[in-house]
Order: C-alpha cells, then structure tokens, then sequence
C-alpha cells in the first residue's frame, strides 16, 4: 500500500451534500483490480472511480469505475465527478477534455450549468416485453394504466424507464423491491423550474436502492423524451426529492444532435488515501 491523491465530489447539487458523491482516486496507476474493488466495496459509494494513463493520444485520462460489487463500462455522475477531480488536481481550466472509460472515449466540456458529458449510445433500446413490465408495475405499485410509456433506455448500466403521468405519481412510490434497474420519470406542472422529476432504483444483495441522482440513466433519458416530443431542449431534470436531496441535470441537444448533460460538482473531501 502506498498514500494516494483522493477527493470526495458531489455532483448535481449546488447545494452542499445534496447531490451524489463519488469517490476519485487520482493515482489509480499500478492498482490491481482486485484492489480497486475492495477499495471500493470499502468506501461503499455508489460509486468509486480510479484515475489512469490513457493507452490512446486521443484522450487525456483513463478512468474505471466501480461500485462496491462490480466494474462498470460508464457511468454519469463519476464521470463529472472524476473530470472536476482531475482538472482541479492538475489546476487546470480547460474548456474541453476526453475521457477513456470501459464504454470508449467520452467527451466533456465546461457549461453555464457546470460541467457535461456527451450522452453515450444506447446499447439496448425498444419497447419493455409486456411480461417485464407487469412484473415492474406490481413491484413498484402501479396499475398499468399509470404508465404512459416504457422503454429500454440502457446506455450501459441496464436501465429500463417507465414513463408516469406526474411528477406527483413519481414521488410517491413506496417500492419495495425491483429485480432491474428501473428509472421512472413523470412531468412536472407547467411553468416548475424543472421539466420532470426521476426516481432511479436498483438491487444490491438484496435490499433494494435509490440512487440519489443518475447521469446515465438521465442520459438515456434525454435521448427518448427529446425524440418522442414529451420535453424539449434545454430542459432540467429534478432528482433526489424523496430522499431529501436537491439534484438537477440540466440538458440540452446541440445542433449535431448530441445531448449534453451537465450539473454542478464540488469538492468536499480532499486528502490521501492508502492503498
């Protein structure tokens, strides 16, 4: 073991300890991963990210991700965690960098809103086969006729997401247990500062977790209801409410049809740490 750069960043909130943290260790070089993944098991994050040498010209940091079980290919809210630790690290101010992740090369750049991320490809998209989505709708409560849409929206993680008619449905499930990774979305009333609310819930060793606040999932997210017409970009998407947190994923597509997902990151843990 040896002393390490390490930094705790929230993400999403402006507010502090209101957003999502993740965990960055800067010098992830010459790490085993078996020791990243008990490191991370340790720190028992969502998610936990190690900074690496890229192995290509094209980008300027490698990064890998885990959760205290496994490796992820990506992931949104470490991905802008990561950037902001390694930017401020390095002090630097750059407008633009890439990252390399298991997923491929990620591009970021620096927005009014903090922070984005270019919204990666989907690797499963469609319609939700009607046995998994009965199985969805009972395991969250719902009737069938409360969901207006559902979708495979999965950009790496797994998500499926079902569409609800209001924020308010969203906010008042009581889940209990889902066997998938599940984003629900519902609009908020017109002339809200924020267009929808979104609940993200997966298992872990059987109990059952909401994320705080989900770049990938509010990613994937964008991509569907911007080409389905049920938002329009910029748009704000507002998560952590039920679990007291103040998240927002700002959104918007540019003229090459990219979607852009941007929040706030800051700093709050600052140190070493051995491994």
């Amino acid at each position: 073991m040896r002393s390490r750069r390490f930094v705790q960043v929230d993400v999403f909130s402006v507010a502090p300890h209101r957003g999502n943290p993740v965990a960055v260790v800067l010098e992830g070089d010459g790490l085993e991963t078996e020791a990243m993944q008990r490191f991370a098991s340790w720190t028992n994050l969502s998610e936990t990210t190690f900074v690496l040498e890229p192995t290509t010209d094209a980008a300027d940091y490698r990064v890998r991700i885990f959760t205290p079980t496994l490796e992820l290919p990506f992931a949104g809210h470490p991905t802008l965690g990561t950037c902001h630790g390694w930017l401020e690290d390095r002090g630097l101010t750059r407008d633009a960098v890439v990252q390399e992740c298991a997923a491929g090369l990620v591009e970021l750049r620096r927005t009014p809103d903090g922070l984005a991320f270019a919204a990666p490809p989907l690797v499963r998209s469609g319609a939700v086969d009607d046995e998994l989505l009965v199985r969805l709708t009972d395991a969250l409560g719902l009737a069938r006729q409360d969901v207006v849409d559902a979708q495979w929206v999965d950009n790496g993680p797994g998500w499926v997401a079902l569409l609800l008619r209001s924020a308010e449905q969203v906010l008042a499930l009581t889940p209990t247990w889902v066997d998938a990774d599940v984003g629900v979305v519902g609009p908020l009333p017109p002339g809200a500062a924020e267009a929808v609310e979104v609940r993200a819930f997966f298992p872990k060793d059987g109990v059952l977790v909401e994320d705080p606040v989900t770049g990938s999932l509010n990613a994937s997210l964008a991509g569907w209801l911007l080409d389905t017409g049920r938002v329009s970009s910029p748009y704000t998407a507002r998560q952590g409410t039920a679990l007291g947190r103040e998240g927002r994923v700002h959104v918007s597509r540019d003229d090459a049809g990219t979607d852009w997902i941007a929040g706030a990151t800051a700093t709050l843990v600052a140190g070493t740490a051995w491994l």
